[in-house]
């Protein structure tokens, strides 16, 4: 088991939106305004049930809020959770179900820093930010593409809060470039910090390289041809590969697009999405030799779905084993359906209606 001493408890406000270990050797359109209500609800959008060390009062007290008003909007929108199917039609239809991976969330402690390395030295653009002063948080939501089409990053900066801790469940994210080494020159040259030189992967021919942002997470560097998809990676890593696999095809509707055991440094790894890895963005699961717990620290939030049904959604999900953290329903003021849930790990994630979501970004 390992573990990671946890940091000292301190207010830290949840995300806005819908939300290697070091001892392996496997590494790793601006929103014009928000009416107070309007802030409120997607602060729900981006947190459910977050530990209470990590939560300031008015987060929990809107919790809380949450457990009577929303209880009640989902009771009256019954009508149209379609939880009535078997259980064999319910997962049948995860299969069928237009999902696709919307962004991850994380903080960060000093956000400016940290688009400017986003930016310069990865070629992310810079799709929109806003500062929620009132509950003293600012979110930057960068990528390659619109958020519409593409896999984005949503960064969450909490007023006066300038480290977290990563923890060693964390792996790092994946970007594909058509250069490697000039890649890593340019990151040299803008003061970034190489993890690991550009060169083929132990056991193959992709050339790889990995690099720390400001607040220490990883980046891998994957040498590809041109990609709709350059963000193309999420690494986390799970205590049991073949439960997680199943959860992730039953619950999720994902495939296992290949696993991959390298006894020779004792890890296995299952890429898993909802299309072929040199087009979309996956979700890398990494199982280390004899590793069933690991710590997650308060940096990593989660990653959102979109599905064309959050109801449905949530009770595959249940079948499936997982618990569900946030019952579907529509949020209060802008009435996206979103619901949340976790993995057999612990791992979050948020699942956002896809007619919502798309209208929450005009």
């Amino acid at each position: 088991m390992v573990r990671i001493t946890p940091m000292a408890s301190f207010s830290v406000r949840p995300s806005l939106s819908a939300s290697r270990f070091t001892g392996f050797s496997r590494s790793g359109l601006s929103i014009a305004s928000f009416n107070t209500t309007r802030r409120i609800a997607l602060l729900h959008l981006g947190s459910a049930i977050p530990q209470s060390q990590y939560v300031g009062l008015k987060a929990s007290e809107m919790l809380r809020g949450e457990g009577s008003n929303v209880g009640m909007t989902v009771a009256g929108n019954a009508a149209q959770a379609s939880t009535g199917d078997s259980s064999e039609n319910l997962l049948d239809w995860v299969k069928e179900d237009k999902r696709r991976l919307l962004h991850v969330v994380y903080r960060v402690g000093d956000l400016d820093k940290t688009i400017k390395f986003y930016t310069e030295c990865l070629g992310m653009k810079l799709l929109r930010k806003r500062d929620i002063p009132e509950e003293k948080y600012t979110n930057a939501f960068l990528g390659f593409g619109p958020e519409d089409s593409h896999f984005v990053i949503e960064l969450t900066y909490n007023y006066g809060v300038d480290k977290y801790d990563i923890g060693s469940g964390f792996g790092h994210f994946g970007i594909a470039v058509e250069d490697v080494y000039k890649t890593v020159e340019l990151i040299k040259t803008k003061g970034g910090k190489v993890t690991r030189e550009p060169g083929p992967v132990k056991g193959g021919r992709t050339v790889i390289a990995f690099v720390e942002d400001p607040d220490g997470y990883k980046f891998e560097l994957i040498e590809r041809g041109p990609t709709p998809e350059p963000l193309c990676q999420v690494m986390l890593r799970v205590g049991d590969l073949d439960r997680s696999i199943e959860f992730y095809k039953k619950a999720y509707g994902m495939e296992l697009l290949r696993k991959r055991d390298n006894p020779d440094y004792k890890y296995t790894i299952a890429m898993m999405g909802y299309g072929p890895e040199d087009k979309n963005a996956v979700l890398e699961l990494t199982y280390n030799y004899g590793v069933t717990d690991y710590e997650k620290g308060n940096a990593y939030a989660q990653i959102a779905i979109g599905t064309d049904d959050v109801y449905k959604t949530a009770e595959a999900v249940k079948l499936s084993g997982g618990k569900v953290t946030r019952e579907p329903g529509p949020l209060p003021g802008i009435n996206t359906k979103i619901t949340a849930c976790l993995d057999p790990d612990g791992w979050k994630s948020v699942f956002v209606d896809n007619v919502d979501f798309l209208k929450e970004l005009e």
